[in-house]
């Protein structure tokens, strides 16, 4: 995988934002580097990083807060760095719309896996399994565009976060199978291990929510299979 991408780093702990960077620019990353909360934002609205890592505690703007102003108004991947590590914290920092969770204290090799895991999936638009299965699903009230990474339903656009893009879009990949929650979470959030799969509840959730808010008259599309998981229902034209 190229190595030549770039990264804004948003912690005002000095000592911890000059490690990540040493990791990252001896991985070959551009980084740009902030302490405060709303400089972060400005950063990340006018610029275009591969990822953008936030720490929740800041000064200006917290990290939960840039995180969700940013993913209203862009799809940069977001990794929340942050010593809150409770289980309301994290599905809070997904609700706002964070791809990724890293605890402090973290190993940076595993910061650096976890950038990698979303560079894959992002670089240049998509992996190359991605690139061998089909750029378009159209069906009678929605398309989802690969190569655009555009979600429309009845002409109208649905402003979906990367997590949430990419949970729809292998919905529509296996449309009418069941899925259950562990496998959405491995293949999505790309953990082989036992997660916390109300994150893949929440992401749902939020997927609805934004498809009733472009369309309110549309169906559903994903269905909850009770005792399993979702199922993703819709008819090509």
């Amino acid at each position: 995988m190229d190595r030549s991408y770039t990264v804004l780093v948003a912690d005002d702990e000095e000592r911890i934002a000059r490690l990540v960077r040493m990791y990252l620019e001896k991985d070959g990353a551009a980084v740009e580097e902030t302490g405060d909360g709303q400089q972060a934002l400005n950063l990340a609205l006018t610029q275009d990083y591969d990822v953008v890592l936030l720490d929740w505690m800041m000064p200006g703007l917290s990290g939960l807060d840039v995180c969700q102003m940013l993913k209203s108004m862009k799809s940069t991947p977001v990794i929340m760095l942050t010593s809150r590590g409770e289980e309301t914290d994290r599905l809070q920092g997904f609700e706002a719309g964070a791809d990724d969770y890293v605890s402090k204290p973290f190993s940076p090799r595993e910061l650096l896996c976890r950038i990698h895991a979303i560079l894959k999936r992002t670089k240049n638009g998509h992996s190359v399994r991605e690139r061998a299965s089909a750029d378009r699903f159209i069906y009678p009230r929605l398309v989802i565009d690969h190569d655009a990474r555009r979600v429309t339903v009845d002409g109208h656009t649905v402003p979906l976060t990367l997590k949430e893009y990419e949970l729809l879009r292998f919905f529509a990949r296996n449309e009418g199978r069941s899925l259950s929650r562990e496998t959405l979470f491995k293949e999505i959030w790309n953990h082989e291990t036992y997660g916390d799969y109300r994150t893949v509840d929440t992401h749902v959730k939020r997927i609805r929510e934004k498809i009733n808010i472009a369309a309110p008259s549309s169906p559903s599309f994903i269905h909850t299979v009770w005792g399993i998981g979702y199922r993703f229902d819709a008819q090509c034209y």
